[in-house]
């Protein structure tokens, strides 16, 4: 029966081409491009050896490394599949939909946990104050809060400018804010190696664009050198806001 080429296989190619191209940029990001090459130049030799020359034996071998190496590649590649994963269930807006219909009551508290905010990182880029501020949404930071230390604190601004003081023990790590809340300080994030990333930033802003990139968490960086406020949210910054700007971002995506 002679193979026809049907809208199904196109639609097969323009999948796998896209989970390739996917698979690639987060391997890129990753700093694992190299280790991704070697997996795809493997897999198209394993091909040609049992699928089209059809050599039994080393065909055979490479069969049981295969079924083997799955396990190691799941191992090796447990935090890039765990960005996929949540990648994927990020699209999802069930919060928007249900929130489509939300009362003034909402918004309102959202503007209490704000300002507060708003106002410490205008009053700490004004004297020059270096500040980091993540705000957890939809994926929870645990393991982040455990690095630092709890505070559980409702969000104020005397508090925030306190914290992020020169002198305080507490002042070179991040404050996590869950919930309404000042859940931790001092905690340690993961730094972007990202390329792209404008020499002139500094490690406050790797941070942002690294905990940027691992969660859906809003990042919000005052500069020490320049006084300048920055928001880093899935993996790309927003650069040189003002107080209105940043009130807007912050309402924008806590929402």
């Amino acid at each position: 029966m002679p193979f026809v080429f049907g809208i199904k296989d196109v639609i097969d190619i323009v999948l796998v081409a896209l989970m390739l191209y996917y698979i690639y940029r987060l391997m890129k990001e990753s700093r694992s491009l190299n280790v991704f090459i070697g997996i795809m130049v493997f897999v198209l030799l394993w091909l040609f050896v049992s699928q089209v020359f059809e050599m039994r034996l080393l065909g055979s071998i490479l069969d049981k490394l295969v079924s083997v190496g799955v396990i190691g590649l799941i191992v090796l590649f447990q935090e890039e599949i765990r960005k996929f994963l949540y990648s994927l269930g990020a699209h999802q807006r069930f919060k928007r939909l249900m929130a489509f219909m939300g009362d003034k009551r909402r918004e309102e508290a959202d503007k209490e946990a704000i300002m507060p905010i708003v106002m410490a990182c205008m009053s700490m880029a004004k004297n020059k104050v270096g500040a980091l501020i993540v705000i957890e949404r939809g994926a929870p930071l645990d393991d982040i809060v455990e690095t630092g230390d709890l505070i559980d604190a409702r969000i104020d601004q005397r508090l925030i400018e306190n914290i992020f003081f020169k002198n305080s023990p507490l002042h070179d790590g991040a404050m996590i804010i869950s919930k309404k809340r000042i859940k931790a300080a001092g905690c340690i994030l993961p730094v972007s190696h990202n390329f792209d990333i404008p020499k002139e930033l500094g490690l406050r802003h790797r941070a942002a664009m690294g905990i940027s990139q691992d969660s859906d968490a809003v990042a919000v960086v005052v500069s020490e050198e320049t006084g300048r406020i920055s928001v880093a949210i899935k993996g790309e910054f927003r650069l040189r806001l003002s107080a209105e700007e940043l009130e807007s971002i912050l309402t924008k995506e806590l929402a």
